[in-house]
Formats: C-alpha cells, sequence, structure tokens
C-alpha cells in the first residue's frame, strides 16, 4: 500500500495507543502525538497599556507578568490558521525544521 508520510501522520513509533486531547479551536478529539502544539508566551497586558502601566506604578522595576499557554489544534485547524502548511508531494520529504526553529535553537 502506498503511504503518504513516513511517519503516517503520528509520532508514535511503537506505542499501541495514545491518548486524546481536545483541540484549542474547535474542541475535536484528536490524538496527542498527531495534535500541533504550539508553546505561547505573551504578556498579560496589552502593548499598547504596558507604558500606561509602568508609569501609574508605584514600585519600580516592576515586571509585568506574563502568560504560558500551551496550545494543542487539531490538523484542520492548524492548516487553517496557517500554523502548519501543506507541502507538495517533493518536499514533504524534507525533514529539516523551518528556518524559525533553527535560529532559536543557535541562541541557546
Amino acid at each position: 500500500m502506498t503511504v503518504k508520510r513516513r511517519n503516517h501522520g503520528r509520532n508514535k513509533k511503537g506505542r499501541g495507543h495514545t491518548s486524546s486531547i481536545r483541540c484549542s479551536n474547535c474542541a475535536k478529539m484528536c490524538p496527542k502525538d498527531k495534535a500541533c502544539k504550539r508553546f505561547i508566551v505573551r504578556n498579560m497586558v496589552e502593548q499598547a497599556a504596558v507604558r500606561d502601566m509602568t508609569d501609574a506604578s508605584a514600585l519600580n522595576g516592576y515586571v509585568l507578568p506574563k502568560m504560558y499557554l500551551k496550545i494543542a489544534y487539531c490538523i484542520s485547524c492548524a492548516i487553517h490558521s496557517r500554523q502548519v502548511r501543506v507541502r507538495s508531494v517533493d518536499t514533504r520529504k524534507i525533514r529539516t525544521p523551518p528556518r524559525k526553529l533553527q535560529r532559536m535553537q543557535k541562541k541557546n
């Protein structure tokens, strides 16, 4: 039988079953190893209000807290929100991570 992807679209490798999670966007049940997971670090306050908050703060040098979000998308929502792109048959074989991830790994 022909195979579209080397890993069959999952990250399972030898495990018979993996737990299911809910998509953060549409709440669809999706296997945990198939979901597109993203870790987002975001400021609690939007950028426009940061300066007003620091001026009104009684404490000097107070750092505003951040939100740490672990988001998991099903494949259809990841494609729709452009987290993951559809690739042609030839470029599907390329397994190197995108440039953005390589840049972050070099800094560490």
